[in-house]
Order: C-alpha cells, then structure tokens, then sequence
C-alpha cells in the first residue's frame, strides 16, 4: 500500500481545507515546488498533487506549478482537480503525470470519461468524493443523489480501473478515515481504492492495514503529516504492519 503525501494548492501555495470549505484554509507551504522536493528526499513513493483552484471553478491555473513538481522530483505523481474537458486532459496527462484524477466530468460527462479510459488506461482514476454517502462534485460543493456503490458500479462499466474515495466530512479533520465506507466499498468492487481523508493517528493507518483489504492499494495523507503527527516513514512502516 502506496502512503501518498498530499499537496493541495490554492492560490499558488501549498494548503489543507478543512472538510472542502475554501474558507477554512491552513497554509503549510509558500513553495509547493519545495514541499515536493521535501517527500520525496523523506521517501515517499508517489504524490498526491491537488488543484483545489481548479476543482472549484474547472480553470486549470495552477498548472505551471504542476508542471514544474513532474520536473523537480522522480516521482510518480497523481493529479487532480479541474479535469473537465478534453483540452484540460490532454494538458495535464501531457505533462507526464502517472495518473490522471477526474473527479466532476466522471458524472457529468460520461462521453469524456469514455474517451478518458479509451486514452489512458490504468492511468486513469476518478475522484470519488462522498458526503453522507452520497457523491459530491465541483470541488465538493454540490451533492448529487448517487450512492458511492452506484457511482463505482457505473465506473465499472465504463472500464475504470482505480478511484480515490474521500470521506469530505472527515478530510482535514484529523478524525480517522471512515473505514466502514471503505470496507464497504471494497466488497462491493473490484476497483482499486485509495482512501483520502481524516487520517490523524499511525493507529488509523494500522487500522487500515488490518482491513486486509487487496484491493485497497494506497492511502493519501495530508494534515497530519505537515502538522507532524508521525514521519512518512512512520506512516509507511504502519501500513505495512
């Protein structure tokens, strides 16, 4: 299982929301090209690098500072945020980012999600972020009344291979992931998952671990990691058991 080190970025900083509300943000770095540069020198095996910019209003503006982590570090990186046309996925999977996150489009526009897999393959993965269970879109601002395990049965036959599942009432709350929405998901898929969201404590990792769940293949932490809560490596040793 891949420990993930988030990188969210609002106006060109490295930040963490609170439950997606823009208005209740942290800034943990001026410098996400830096911060980057920083998990990757502390071990990490891949990133995890979100425009919340673009995931509100579909404008990719910080995509320069994105271009510029594929760069800096030898890394596979993950992105998403703002991936609502094909213009914006053949922008961003042009920049030689590993996996590509549409979060929005997957729902609202299934003829570019169809194009999405067609185009990428397995670097594909969509964005499913969830509110009382139900899936939320735009930057999680609306919610929809489609069920998680509706939405990953849909994805299933379009031929998506792996999803990120956020809990937005958990992410940045340092609270602990809500594992029995995870658990629940794996048995009812065979998607590849990444948990995202309220993870606070090495036991909430290791609480993952003991899921013992082969389709859980990564687990995307932000917060706790800048507000030093454990080490990268701590976390990585913890999902390991």
């Amino acid at each position: 299982m891949i420990v993930f080190p988030a990188i969210d970025i609002q106006g060109g900083k490295a930040v963490r929301l609170r439950r997606g509300d823009f208005a209740d943000v942290t800034v943990f770095g001026d410098d996400p090209v830096a911060l980057a540069r920083y998990w990757q020198e502390q071990g990490a095996e891949a990133l995890h690098v979100v425009d919340l910019d673009a995931a509100r209003t579909g404008e990719l503006v910080n995509v320069g500072l994105l271009e510029q982590i594929v760069k800096a570090v030898d890394l596979p990186v993950e992105y998403g945020g703002g991936i609502r046309s094909d213009t914006s996925l053949a922008l961003v999977a042009g920049l030689g980012v590993r996996w590509v996150v549409m979060g929005t489009a997957a729902i609202t526009a299934l003829d570019l999600l169809d194009d999405a897999v067609n185009w990428l393959g397995d670097r594909l993965v969509v964005g499913m972020d969830c509110t009382d269970g139900m899936v939320s879109t735009h930057g999680w601002q609306q919610r929809t009344q489609m069920s998680a395990v509706k939405f990953v049965r849909i994805l299933e036959e379009h031929g998506v291979k792996r999803v990120v599942y956020t809990d937005t009432a958990r992410d940045g709350m340092l609270g602990g992931p809500n594992l029995i929405g995870l658990r629940d998901l794996a048995e009812a898929t065979p998607l590849e998952l990444v948990c995202s969201g309220g993870v606070a404590l090495l036991d909430d990792l290791r609480r993952l671990a003991r899921l013992k769940a082969p389709t859980v293949v990564g687990v995307i932490v932000g917060r706790a990691l800048y507000e030093k809560a454990f080490t990268l490596a701590e976390a990585q040793a913890a999902v390991r058991g």
